[in-house]
């Protein structure tokens, strides 16, 4: 277990897995087969779950094995950036004897360019450290724990190279500097790097029973080629408008966040990281959501370049299949697995003790009719890019379709999944209207089961109900479900996928409530016992006061809400509401999706659906 805060930590992806690094060196989490693999270093959710530090030691002593999380003298100064149009990491320390540089990444395979980081991931972390100058002493220690800490590995080898093997594990460690196995299943050496120069690390994953053995790439190499290919995917992002800096760097990190061998952009690469600390809402994030799909999609089509939105469509296409049992899951693994069964880590202590640690997640059994919506506002922002749909594509379409007309009046978990008793979210109720809005536009391309007659009777249907039911005059607002007078940044959606303009008298007032009632201090909580800002719902609240006609104060909560990303860029899920401490698991993909779309609504100024229209470039 670390004591670090989630914003010390930095991302590390080759788009089959993500690792986080600390500031002061230490990786605490990878997973190195994919992204919902088990951990090889897991010492971010339990001290005795396995780690590699890699940083320096103060100069009058050797520090004891693992005694300071990070490994790096107070005095010392850190510094830390991507190289620029890449998520390779270089940390600057600067101590009383010298200075170094190391270098993280994640290798990319040889040659690989553009969009295709991932498909041949030969699954090796690279560390390289240069001298800048004087003499520093630097400390290794590798202390692989396979299986969420689960394994000890035997561990053994020479100098220059030494194996972990246990169960279905092998890790290689290479090095230039000597490494020393010790008998409790740790490596660990100690040298010095003088001005220019370099002492160089790899850890290499294989399957034990695989046909291939861990890989061995040229270090130096691997670096300059994943530099090159990382900074290949932006040379085709197109991107002119405001902030592109940032919108750019968030694309990144969706690229990072997406399994290139399927196209899935899971919503973060850890699990259990806690909404609270201490508290028990601590769930697995590395799968795909459908509820976040059509803002996935504008996202990577504004920021990234469509190839990556047309993958992960076909990705949904495929994991979905016939609509035949209810209700449609809102999540697949990334591999388009639908059995996704929760288990309790009960071994592991958790993030500063925040239990129970998840693998799996139970939410793929809930109903929530969101998912309807998203999947078909997607498919009518690519109408253009799908062309003629096939048969499969059309049956898929018009079972969503079918199914939002027919169970638009039941309840549902919502949005935000909450287990327990089910309701009439208005959410819900809003985004069936999106599906059966989109449907009647694709109904000519749908084929002879599509019924747009139908769809357009239910469709009016739900937004008469929900003009009726959502709105509570005591509240002053649409609140979070019918019946309620709880306020839910969740309605925020409603001008967004295009149910009401925000100007509407009854929705500015709505937008207006839950700036003044749900925000604090620029964050945005999504009812009013939240215990933190939710970042994507500031990014959603800025979105709504661009439509309001008010770009000045949309513009000054965007600026507020990214100022608080941490010092690489990167959000988490949530922002606690006293101290802006990052909670909940890291980095997220609906925060980055949130920045991106706000800033593209920044741009543009208009009133129009929550996607560009098809022909729209957003250069």
């Amino acid at each position: 277990m670390t004591d670090l805060p989630i914003s010390d930590y930095a991302f590390l992806s080759d788009c089959r897995s993500g690792a986080l690094v600390s500031r002061a060196g230490s990786v605490d989490w990878w997973c190195p087969d994919r992204f919902d693999a088990s951990s090889v270093f897991g010492r971010l959710l339990d001290p005795d779950a396995g780690y590699w530090l890699l940083a320096p030691v103060t100069p009058d002593r050797v520090r004891p094995l693992g005694s300071v999380a990070g490994g790096a003298n107070r005095r010392d100064r850190i510094e830390r950036a991507y190289l620029p149009g890449t998520l390779v990491l270089r940390t600057e320390h600067h101590t009383e004897d010298g200075s170094v540089e190391v270098t993280d990444v994640l290798a990319t395979a040889p040659g690989v360019r553009e969009h295709r980081l991932g498909q041949r991931s030969p699954a090796v972390l690279v560390r390289v450290v240069r001298g800048l100058g004087g003499t520093v002493r630097m400390r290794l220690e590798f202390v692989p724990r396979p299986e969420y800490g689960l394994l000890m590995p035997y561990v053994h080898g020479e100098a220059d190279r030494i194996v972990a093997v246990c169960g279905p594990v092998t890790l290689a460690l290479r090095g230039d500097a000597p490494l020393t196995a010790i008998p409790d299943s740790t490596a660990v050496a100690e040298f010095e790097v003088s001005a220019g120069e370099t002492v160089g690390f790899d850890c290499a994953y294989a399957p034990s029973y695989g046909e291939e053995p861990p890989a061995e790439l040229d270090r130096l190499a691997a670096v300059a080629d994943t530099v090159a290919a990382w900074r290949s995917i932006q040379e085709v992002h197109r991107y002119q408008g405001r902030y592109p800096e940032l919108v750019r760097h968030s694309a990144l990190v969706l690229q990072g966040l997406t399994y290139q061998k399927s196209g899935a952009v899971v919503a973060a690469p850890t699990t259990s990281l806690p909404e609270r600390i201490g508290g028990t809402r601590n769930y697995d994030y590395r799968y795909g959501w459908l509820r976040d799909f059509a803002f996935t999609m504008n996202a990577l089509w504004v920021g990234a370049c469509p190839d990556e939105a047309n993958r992960l469509f076909g990705w949904l296409a495929r994991s979905t299949g016939r609509i035949n049992r209810p209700p449609l899951p809102i999540m697949y693994g990334i591999e388009g697995e639908r059995w996704l069964p929760e288990q309790v880590l009960d071994h592991l202590a958790g993030y500063r003790g925040s239990r129970p640690v998840r693998v799996g997640n139970d939410a793929w059994r809930q109903r929530q009719l969101d998912v309807l919506g998203e999947i078909m506002v997607a498919a009518h922002r690519l109408r253009k890019q799908l062309g003629e749909p096939d048969d499969e594509l059309r049956e898929t379409l018009v079972g969503i379709a079918d199914k939002a007309a027919e169970t638009w009046r039941e309840p549902d978990a919502g949005m935000w999944e909450v287990r327990g008793e089910v309701r009439d979210y208005l959410s819900s109720k809003v985004m069936c209207w999106a599906a059966l809005d989109r449907a009647v536009r694709l109904a000519p391309r749908l084929g002879d089961r599509a019924d747009p007659a139908r769809w357009a009777a239910a469709r009016d249907e739900i937004r008469a109900t929900v003009l009726d039911q959502g709105w509570r005059p005591e509240v002053g607002a649409y609140t979070g479900a019918f019946g309620s007078t709880e306020l839910d940044a969740s309605v925020l959606v409603m001008p967004i996928v295009g149910f009401l303009p925000a100007t509407d008298p009854r929705m500015r007032a709505t937008i207006e409530a839950v700036h003044d009632r749900l925000g604090c201090d620029g964050l945005v909580r999504r009812w009013s016992t939240d215990p933190a800002g939710f970042v994507l719902c500031s990014f959603w609240l800025v979105e709504c006061l661009v439509l309001v006609g008010e770009p000045e104060r949309a513009t000054e909560l965007f600026e507020r809400t990214v100022a608080r990303a941490n010092d690489v860029g990167l959000f988490a899920e949530q922002l606690d509401l006293e101290t802006g401490v990052q909670l909940g698991n890291f980095p997220q993909a609906l925060s980055h999706i949130g920045l991106i779309n706000a800033a593209w609504r920044l741009t543009k100024q208009d009133t129009s659906d929550l996607l560009p229209d098809p022909d729209e470039d957003t250069s």
